[in-house]
This record gives structure tokens, sequence and C-alpha cells, in this order.
């Protein structure tokens, strides 16, 4: 897996720090801060998005919502297929590729823990290309933690039954 690395310089940066602070300031507020004209600011923000490195993105933020987040160790044969599964479950929200005794780590959330466990078990113990599973229940979350995030939980047939609707595998 190749990453794209994209320079960028102090006033890049500064501006960064500036709009994480504070995204809704406008190119002006922002020019005066870092003393550069609003247009340059205008085209280093287009930059810096259309490079990938800065994105503005709505969602909840976990720390104060009343949700359970939980994080799921996986080692499997086939990331991809799992990959595939996070990107189409409403209750994962994200996944990273490891390197280590497990190749996936994946953020999952609910309002039970049991449908937590339910959803673990369906979508990763009973898997038999996944040799490993752990589970933590995350209990804080220190900073601001942003993620788009699905509210349409009704769109998964998992239920208490373990039964999934299949939608996660679309």
């Amino acid at each position: 897996m190749e990453s794209k690395v994209f320079e960028i310089d102090e006033i890049d940066r500064n501006i960064i720090e500036i709009i994480q602070k504070d995204p809704m300031l406008t190119h002006t507020e922002i020019a005066k801060k870092v003393n550069r004209s609003q247009p340059t600011i205008g085209m280093r923000i287009r930059k810096l998005e259309k490079s990938g490195v800065l994105k503005f993105q709505a969602g909840i933020n976990v720390k104060t919502m009343d949700l359970i987040l939980a994080r799921v160790e996986v080692q499997t044969l086939k990331p991809d297929e799992t990959i595939k599964l996070v990107k189409n479950c409403p209750y994962m929200l994200n996944a990273f590729r490891l390197s280590g005794t497990s190749n996936l780590s994946i953020l999952i959330v609910s309002d039970k823990l049991a449908h937590l466990d339910e959803i673990v078990n369906h979508h990763f113990r009973k898997d038999p290309n996944i040799s490993e599973v752990y589970l933590d229940v995350i209990t804080d979350v220190i900073n601001d933690f942003v993620l788009p995030f699905d509210f349409n939980f009704d769109n998964c047939g998992l239920t208490s039954k373990g039964q999934c609707c299949g939608k996660c595998f679309a």
C-alpha cells in the first residue's frame, strides 16, 4: 500500500491549524492571521483540498454522542473483503490497515453493548477468513473526534436474531 506524499510549507501548516481551530473563518480572516492576501489563502486552501491534504467533513463528535464506541482488531486473509464490509455497514465508522499481530483495526458504534457483540460475532468471528478477533470498548475519548455517521441503522437488518440483511456486503 503506497501513500501519496504532498509537501506543505509553514504557511500551509498555519492555514490548516487555523482552520482546525475554527473552520467557519473566512479567507479574509485567515489571511490576516498568516499575513497573506485573501486570494493567496483561497488558492492555497483549494490546492490543499485538491491534493486531499485538507478535508472539510461534517459528522458527529464521538466524544459527545450517547453511543458506545469500540475498536475491533482482526487478522484476516482477505482484508479487502472486510474493508468492503466496513464501507457498507452503518455501524462501522472506519477501518485502518495495520502491520503487526492484527492487519485491520475497525471502529464500530451502537447504542447497546449487546448489539456491538452481535455485530462482531456475525461479521468477524463467524468469518472463516478471519483468524483472530479482539474487541475493546472505548471508555473515553479525550479530544473531539468527528466522524461521518449514518443514523439510518434501519438500513441494516442485523437484529437481536444475529441475522444480516446482506446490505453490508452490497
